[in-house]
């Protein structure tokens, strides 16, 4: 069974490890998720296991979605959020079978890729922690970035310039991520550390690449 599950971020807490000390974990609910289709090399060019979590009415969902899940059989209940994961070999797996959090064990190490919390539009100060201008002997500047070197030449700004913009809502991977702890009754797992997106976001788990 492949290690790749759909989850929903809880929250924060603390546990206590077997010595006593004080783990910060991450609590993730993965509810069993069905296998809607499995790509190989041979048909699509490339192996990866195609997952559905949640449901969603039938009536909010198109015609092309409802086709495309009638193979795992799901066509009057279609999952609420649709991920791929790629694979480094062909899956065995065949679509309307479920993976739930047993496929994971506790110390197993796993990467986790979720949706930043959106800030908004914001300055360079909270955007890339500038330091600003001076308060005092009139400043003026206090918060602003300051020139940006762009006289005759080269006449216009550099892309990637670190200047005010939209931050977070992005997409983000935090890797080699070890599980403290998994709760099979309650389709549970609480992960080692942070986990990017706001409690309540969706959260795609795999097995670790690196360790």
């Amino acid at each position: 069974m492949e290690k790749a599950i759909i989850g929903i971020k809880k929250g924060m807490t603390q546990i206590f490890g077997e010595d006593g000390t004080v783990v910060p974990v991450t609590v993730i609910q993965a509810t069993p998720c069905v296998v809607l289709e499995n790509k190989t090399k041979e048909k699509h060019g490339y192996s990866a296991i195609q997952l559905g979590a949640g449901t969603r009415k039938q009536k909010r969902v198109s015609k092309a979605v409802r086709g495309h899940c009638a193979a795992a059989g799901v066509q009057d209940t279609p999952p609420a959020t649709i991920k791929e994961f790629r694979l480094a070999k062909d899956s065995e797996m065949k679509p309307g079978e479920t993976v739930d959090v047993s496929v994971f064990a506790e110390g197993d190490y796993i990467d986790i890729s979720g949706t930043t919390k959106g800030r908004g539009f914001q300055g360079v100060v909270k955007r890339y922690n500038f330091r600003g201008g001076r308060y005092s002997h009139g400043g003026g500047w206090k918060r602003k970035p300051g020139s940006i070197g762009q006289c005759e030449f080269p006449a216009r700004v550099f892309k990637g310039k670190k200047l005010p913009g939209r931050m977070g809502g992005e997409k983000h991977v935090v890797q080699s991520l070890k599980i403290a702890k998994v709760i099979l009754e309650d389709n549970i797992i609480c992960v080692k550390g942070a986990v990017p997106g706001p409690a309540g976001g969706t959260v795609c788990i795999s097995a670790a690449k690196k360790k």
